[in-house]
């Protein structure tokens, strides 16, 4: 079968990483798929013509309901859907996009939600489809870069001085973009590096939002023990989280964050913001510690840096969770059956 498959594909962000997650899921059961960006197509009669090319494309998948699903509107072809955390935290809440999300899951096959809450929440702001809507949580492999050099990799993020093995570096993993809000924490981080030197922030990914990504280069420069890093490889990315104190979320909203999980399965601690996509995976003081606030983040993280035995607890019970729920194994059987379905 040849399917088309729509995704945002900002290089090294969580929707791209996942985009080709279950590619190679469809692929591995024979099928041939094709994967484009979204931001591509200015119309889904675009993407209709696409689809009817020689040879036609015989079924289609989008992330996102909006960004990609509005696209397959079109098209005469069967297509499935996955729910990206924005569809259900940001675009229902505009009632022209809730619309449009609407027509989409009411011609979808099938729509995958990561979560309960995500598919619940769907069933409440959207024309009810529950039995279209199907709970596949991420499946999730890590692979750490195996010539990784650590002060290396601290040298060209910025941090100086001879005592960098000394140090607990805080790793906020996120695209530069508004809603992962990594200046969330600058200020109380920073205030906390002034009293304790030994604690530093380093932000690192892809710089998604151009204006938003000079904004964090000009505050990140004037935060004492806060440093701006260049995007690195998977590989490098898990290295460096094997090597940190903690993986840092600090979003507005998620859908359900890779780099969480991956910091648990690479037996990492995680500290996240207290939203629902959050608390879906990281329940506090067992798998990972939440927080509310900048200062209740330093509290927390201060707590993790002198308390051994709660340290071992999340690391141990978040590595059985990710083994447990999101078996890469298991996301691969239920894309390959949901791809069966638009036969």
């Amino acid at each position: 079968m040849k399917l088309l498959f729509l995704a945002c594909l900002s290089p090294k962000t969580g929707n791209c990483t996942t985009a080709e997650r279950i590619r190679a899921h469809i692929e591995s059961a024979g099928h041939t798929c094709e994967l484009r960006d979204a931001a591509d197509f200015k119309s889904s009669a675009e993407v209709a013509s696409l689809i009817e090319q020689k040879p036609p494309f015989e079924g289609a998948i989008a992330i996102h309901l909006f960004k990609g699903g509005r696209l397959l509107l079109d098209t005469q072809v069967p297509f499935g859907v996955v729910f990206g955390g924005t569809d259900i935290n940001e675009d229902v809440k505009v009632e022209q996009k809730r619309a449009v999300m609407e027509q989409v899951l009411l011609k979808a096959r099938f729509a995958v939600a990561f979560t309960d809450k995500l598919k619940a929440e769907a069933e409440v702001f959207l024309l009810s489809q529950s039995s279209k809507i199907y709970i596949q949580p991420q499946g999730i492999k890590t692979e750490a870069a195996q010539s990784f050099c650590w002060s290396e990799f601290l040298r060209r993020s910025g941090v100086s001085g001879e005592d960098v093995e000394d140090l607990h570096v805080f790793l906020l993993v996120c695209g530069l973009r508004r809603v992962k809000d990594p200046l969330y924490l600058l200020e109380a981080f920073s205030e906390w590096h002034t009293e304790n030197p030994l604690v530093v922030l380093i932000i690192i990914g892809p710089k998604i939002d151009p204006v938003f990504t000079e904004e964090v280069e000009a505050i990140s420069k004037r935060s004492a023990g806060v440093y701006l890093a260049q995007e690195r490889s998977q590989e490098e990315l898990h290295a460096a989280m094997r090597r940190s104190a903690a993986l840092v979320n600090s979003s507005v909203s998620e859908g359900m964050s890779a780099a969480i999980l991956e910091a648990m399965d690479l037996e990492v601690p995680v500290v996240a913001r207290d939203i629902p996509g959050n608390t879906a995976v990281v329940q506090h003081e067992v798998t990972g510690l939440l927080y509310s606030s900048p200062q209740e983040f330093v509290r927390v993280s201060q707590r993790l840096l002198v308390d051994g035995e709660l340290r071992e607890r999340v690391v141990a019970n978040g590595k059985r969770y990710v083994e447990e729920h999101h078996s890469l194994d298991h996301e691969r059987e239920a894309y390959q059956r949901l791809v069966d379905t638009l036969h």
